[in-house]
């Protein structure tokens, strides 16, 4: 696995570093082919909060993003935080992947029988919505946002003729996903 650390506003140690790529080229005993790990560490400002080292760790591979963020008091204790929950997460992943393609899995879908545990390990979806979506361009997609007091929008970009989403970003700007093309 390909682990790239970085830092912003903080002070990357060799101990830390090093540290850092041996825990998490570990993870992946836990399923093949996460080819990559983005490690980024930085210091909250905020004088209100306690634990300050923040440690964000993106892993890709096989088609799949999973992402963490950890804070904690010093760097050492937010990367084993985010090793923890990386290793619940990428264990998840494998379950789910290996649970779509056995047999039993395959049966139970066909005859609309599913375990308990099946229905509480994954996701469901228990609402869809269908609307007309009208040609707007990204401002006035996160205007339309504002309005509906939502964290995100689906829009048709009038620009590109492409499908967008503008969200709401934890900083409290507002993001643009826009379909490749």
């Amino acid at each position: 696995m390909d682990v790239t650390v970085s830092s912003r506003n903080f002070e990357l140690t060799p101990a830390l570093r090093t540290t850092t790529e041996e825990k998490i080229g570990r993870l992946s005993r836990y399923l093949d082919g996460m080819d990559r790990a983005d490690v980024h560490f930085f210091e909250e400002r905020n004088p209100r909060i306690a634990d300050k080292d923040v440690c964000e760790v993106t892993l890709e591979g096989h088609g799949h993003h999973v992402r963490v963020k950890v804070a904690a008091a010093d760097p050492f204790a937010a990367i084993d935080g985010a090793v923890d929950k990386l290793e619940h997460r990428l264990t998840k992943l494998k379950k789910r992947l290996v649970d779509r393609s056995h047999p039993r899995h395959k049966a139970a879908a066909e005859t609309g029988f599913v375990a308990d545990d099946d229905e509480v390990e994954g996701l469901r979806i228990v609402k869809s919505k269908r609307f007309a979506i009208k040609p707007m361009t990204p401002d006035d997609a996160a205007l339309q946002m504002e309005l509906l007091g939502h964290d995100f929008y689906f829009f048709s970009n009038a620009d590109t003729g492409r499908a967008g989403i503008v969200y709401r970003r934890r900083e409290g700007d507002v993001g643009l996903i826009d379909q490749e093309g």
